[in-house]
C-alpha cells in the first residue's frame, strides 16, 4: 500500500501541473488597457525625432563678416535667399562643394547623398545694410555680379507647431485636472455622464461599522424602539406571521450631540444588511434636476441590495417644508429633491425591504408630508441623557483613560446635568489634556472639575489686564448675582462664583437649579432678580453702571417676552400666546397682533424688568453689609463656593433637607 501510494503521488502532481499549463494556454492573455496618455506620449516623441531630423539638415551658420571673407569673396557662392528680412541662406556651387573646406556641408547628415543647400545661414542687421554691402562687393568684384538674391516670407512652421501642440497639450492637462478633481479620480468626463449618480456611502458584508448598540451608552428609550427595526430585519417571520409590515422609516429627533449618528452605526453593525449612509446636502447640486436624479438613483441601487437600510443624516438640509423660500417665484432645486424623496419614499412604486433612517435636529423646520405615517412611521426622540445615562456614558469615554482613585463617577454625572454624550467626551478628553499639561501620570479628580469649567465658562485668562477699580466692580457685580440668587426662594442657589476673566466674560458663576418641566410665574420673576443683581449691585456701591451686564440683560428681556408674549403669564395682556410652532412667522413681514398690543407688550414687559429691578435694589440694601464682606472675599481669593455664602448669609432657608447634587447645572452670569 505504501508503495503504490509513493507512485501515485509524483503521478497526480505532474497531471495538476498539467492541467494549470493547460488552463493558462487556454486564457487569453489579458491586453494592457488602452490610455489615451499613449496618444500624447507618441505625438512628443514623433515631434521629437522630426525635429531632430530637421535639425540635422540645416545649414552651418556662420557671420556675416565669414561669409564675406570666406565665402562671398572667393566667388563659390550660387546664390542667396534673404528670408523674412532677418537672415540669409547661401547656396554653395556644386562644383566647388569638392574643396576640403567645404566637406562640412557637402552632404546630408546620416546620408552621403549630396546636400543641395541651402549651406550655409547668417543673419543679417538690417536689410538695406547687408544690400549696400552687397552691391559695393559686386562693383569692387565682378566675378560675383551673377549671385542671384531671392527674397522671401517664410512661416516657421515646425516652431509654431511646437508652440500650438504645447497651449493644446497644457489645455487638456488642465481640463484632465479639473474634471479628475470634479469627480473625485473617476475618470476623465465622468462628471458630465455621473453627475447624477448617488454619492451615499455602502456598508455591505464585510465593511458594517464594529459599533454595536452596545458601545451606545444611556438612550435606552431610543434603542428599544431601533431595535426592533434590527430584529425585523434579522427574524421577519416572528412578525409577519402575525400581519405585522416592517416600519417605512424612522426619524430621529433631538439635540445636537446627543448620539443620533452614533445611534445609525449602531443600526448598521447590528443589522448586517447593506447600509447606505449620505448626507441631505449631498443631494444639493448648482444644476437643475441633479437632486432628483441623485434620489432616483439611490433608490434604485437600495432596491437592488434589499433587503437594506438608507440613513440620510441632517436631512433638514432637502426636507425643509415647502413654501417657505423667500425668493418666491424662483426655482428651488431643493423642493424638488424632496418631491422626489416624498415619492421614492411612498409613492406607485415598491420598495419593499427598504428601510429609511433619518436624523435631524430641527424637526419643526420639516415639511409635514415627510413625517406622516407611511413614510417615517416613527419619530424617535434622543433626549439629553439623565443620571443613569449620564453615568453609563462617563463609563464608555473613562476606559481608555487613566485615572486616580480621587476621580468619583458618581461625582461626575451629578455634576453634568444637561450635557449631551458629545460634552461629557470632550469633557473626558480635556481632563486628559490638562492631566497631560501639568506632566501627571494620571488624571485626578480636580483635573475633571478644571475640565468642566473650561468647557462651560472658556479658557482661564489670569493674565488679562484689569485696573484695581475694574477688579472691584466686577467682584460686587458677581456677589450682586450670588447674593440675590441665595436670598430668593425660586432663584437658582450659587454654587461657585469667580472674577477670574474666562473667555469673553469678565467672571462667571454656576448655579444649582432645580431641574423642572413646568415653570410658574414666580419662578420666572425670581431668575429675572437674580440675573439682574449684578447691575442693580454696582448701581448701589458706585453710583454708575456698566456694560458688564449685557448678557443678563439680554436673557431677561427674551425672558420677559416669554412670559407676556408666548406663556401668556400677563395679566393686561392675558391668556393669549403669539407663538408659532409652524415656523411661517419667521417669514412674514408682519407682526400677529396690532401696533397697539405690541405698545402694551413693551410697556408690560417694561414694566416687569422695572419692578423686579427695584425689588432686587431693596434686598442688596437691606443685606449691604454681607453684600461687601462678599465682595471682599471674592477679592481676596478670586473663587468663592456655597461653603463662603453660608459662612456670610447663613443657611439657605428655602434649601430642602435633600437637595440632590445631580440638580447642577451650570449658568454663566
Amino acid at each position: 500500500m505504501t508503495k503504490n501510494n509513493m507512485s501515485e503521488q509524483p503521478e497526480n502532481t505532474n497531471k495538476s501541473q498539467l492541467d494549470k499549463m493547460k488552463e493558462k494556454l487556454k486564457t487569453p492573455s489579458q491586453a494592457p488597457k488602452f490610455n489615451p496618455y499613449w496618444i500624447y506620449a507618441v505625438a512628443l516623441v514623433l515631434l521629437f525625432v522630426t525635429s531632430i531630423f530637421n535639425w540635422g539638415q540645416g545649414p552651418k551658420e556662420v557671420s556675416q563678416s565669414e561669409f564675406e571673407s570666406q565665402l562671398l569673396k572667393t566667388g563659390d557662392v550660387e546664390k542667396l535667399n534673404v528670408v523674412n528680412r532677418q537672415y540669409v541662406e547661401v547656396f554653395i556651387k556644386a562644383n566647388r562643394l569638392k574643396d576640403e573646406k567645404y566637406v562640412d556641408v557637402k552632404h546630408k547628415m546620416f546620408s552621403d547623398a549630396p546636400n543641395l543647400g541651402p549651406h550655409y545661414t547668417f543673419n543679417i542687421g538690417t536689410l538695406e545694410n547687408f544690400e549696400k554691402t552687397l552691391n559695393e562687393a559686386k562693383v569692387n568684384m565682378p566675378t560675383i555680379s551673377e549671385i542671384g538674391v531671392n527674397y522671401e516670407t517664410r512661416k516657421e512652421w515646425g516652431s509654431d507647431t511646437i508652440i500650438w501642440f504645447v497651449l493644446v497639450a497644457v489645455s487638456i492637462a488642465i481640463w484632465f485636472f479639473l474634471m479628475r478633481r470634479m469627480t473625485g479620480g473617476a475618470g476623465p468626463g465622468a462628471q458630465i455622464f455621473n453627475i447624477g449618480r448617488s454619492r451615499a456611502m455602502l456598508f455591505d458584508k464585510g465593511a458594517q461599522p464594529n459599533i454595536t448598540f452596545e458601545d451606545v451608552a444611556g438612550l435606552d428609550e431610543a434603542k428599544i424602539e431601533i431595535k426592533e427595526i434590527v430584529d425585523f430585519l434579522k427574524s421577519p417571520k416572528k412578525y409577519t406571521d402575525l400581519g405585522a409590515k416592517i416600519p417605512k422609516g424612522a426619524l430621529l429627533v433631538g439635540p445636537p450631540g446627543t448620539g443620533k449618528t452614533l445611534l445609525a452605526k449602531a443600526v448598521a453593525g447590528e443589522a448586517k444588511v447593506p447600509f447606505f449612509s449620505l448626507s441631505g446636502s449631498d443631494f444639493v447640486e448648482m444644476f437643475v434636476g441633479v437632486g432628483a436624479s441623485r434620489v432616483r438613483d439611490l433608490f434604485k441601487q437600495a432596491k437592488e441590495k434589499a433587503p437594506c437600510i438608507i440613513f440620510i443624516d441632517e436631512i433638514d438640509a432637502i426636507g425643509r417644508a415647502r413654501g417657505r423660500n423667500p425668493a418666491q417665484g424662483a426655482n428651488d432645486e431643493r423642493e424638488n429633491t424632496l418631491n422626489q424623496l416624498l415619492t421614492e419614499m411612498d409613492g406607485f412604486g415598491t420598495n419593499s425591504g427598504v428601510i429609511i433612517l433619518a436624523a435631524t435636529n430641527r424637526a419643526d423646520i420639516l415639511d409635514r408630508a415627510l413625517l406622516r405615517p407611511g413614510r417615517f412611521d416613527r419619530q424617535i426622540y434622543v433626549e439629553m441623557p439623565d443620571l443613569n445615562e449620564r453615568k453609563a456614558i462617563f463609563k464608555v469615554h473613562l476606559k481608555p483613560l487613566k485615572l486616580s482613585a480621587t476621580v468619583d463617577l458618581d461625582f461626575l454625572a451629578k455634576q453634568t446635568p444637561g450635557f449631551s454624550g458629545a460634552d461629557i467626551a470632550n469633557i473626558c478628553n480635556e481632563a486628559a489634556l490638562i492631566a497631560a499639561r501639568t506632566n501627571k501620570k494620571t488624571i485626578d479628580h480636580q483635573d475633571f472639575l478644571d475640565a468642566i469649567d473650561r468647557i462651560i465658562g472658556g479658557l482661564e485668562k489670569k493674565n488679562k489686564i484689569i485696573s484695581i477699580e475694574e477688579k472691584k466692580r466686577i467682584a460686587f457685580h458677581e456677589s450682586g448675582h450670588a447674593a440675590i440668587s441665595w436670598l430668593l426662594e425660586h432663584a437658582h442657589p450659587l454654587i461657585k462664583v469667580t472674577i477670574v476673566p474666562r473667555g469673553k466674560s469678565l467672571g462667571a458663576a454656576w448655579y444649582l437649579p432645580e431641574e423642572r418641566q413646568l415653570t410658574t410665574k414666580e419662578q420666572m420673576l425670581d431668575e429675572i432678580c437674580a440675573a439682574l443683581g449684578g447691575r442693580a449691585a454696582e448701581d448701589i456701591v458706585f453710583g454708575t453702571i456698566s456694560t458688564g451686564a449685557l448678557s443678563d440683560l439680554e436673557k431677561i428681556t427674551k425672558q420677559a417676552y416669554a412670559m407676556v408674549a408666548v406663556y401668556g403669564l400677563n395679566d393686561k395682556i392675558g391668556n393669549v400666546s403669539y407663538y408659532d410652532s409652524t415656523g411661517q412667522q419667521d417669514y412674514s413681514f408682519y407682526k400677529p397682533y396690532s401696533e397697539k398690543t405690541a405698545q402694551d407688550i413693551d410697556a408690560e414687559v417694561k414694566k416687569m424688568i422695572d419692578l423686579a429691578y427695584e425689588k432686587t435694589k431693596k434686598l442688596l440694601v437691606e443685606n449691604m453689609d454681607k453684600l461687601r464682606q462678599l465682595s471682599a472675599v471674592l477679592l481676596d481669593k478670586e473663587v468663592i463656593f456655597k461653603e463662603d455664602l453660608e459662612i456670610i448669609f447663613g443657611k439657605r432657608p428655602f434649601d430642602k433637607e435633600e437637595n440632590p447634587a445631580e440638580n447642577f447645572q451650570p449658568l454663566i452670569a
